[in-house]
């Protein structure tokens, strides 16, 4: 996972909107962003989503109405949400938090073209998980 980046900004604020589905963050830089738990879900960092390397992510397809059901600090560099989904395992980090809220448009816009090339819709449930084993997650 990465780490604090040299330079990134740090929040200063930090409020979940249940009813929208969104965490708003305010950075020390003045940025200010609206992420939606959806897209949080979709690009969790945790090893379950991003897998292990580059080409073993999984798609996540069924998110639009996933919520928050917990969100915890980590030191002073992340926050682990837990989502309603029984999501849990990762690591957001201020650099990660602060990729997301920035690269919004790009990372919706890559996500549609990654459903739209698996052949799935975007509210189709999660295949059942296989039979692959990991210590990590």
């Amino acid at each position: 996972m990465a780490g604090l980046q040299a330079g990134t900004p740090t929040p200063l604020d930090i409020t979940v909107h249940a009813q929208s589905r969104v965490l708003e963050i305010s950075f020390s830089d003045g940025a200010t962003f609206r992420i939606p738990f959806e897209l949080m879900r979709v690009y969790s960092p945790s090893a379950e989503v991003a897998g292990h390397g580059p080409g073993q992510e999984t798609l996540q397809t069924g998110k639009r109405l996933v919520d928050l059901t917990g969100l915890e600090p980590v030191g002073n560099y992340a926050l682990q949400p837990r989502f309603s989904d029984g999501h849990d395992t990762g690591l957001f980090s201020w650099d990660y938090l602060y990729f997301l809220g920035s690269q919004q448009e790009r990372l919706w816009v890559d996500y549609e073209q990654r459903l739209q090339a698996a052949g799935v819709e975007r509210d189709a449930p999660m295949p059942e998980k296989g039979g692959h084993s990991c210590a990590s997650h």
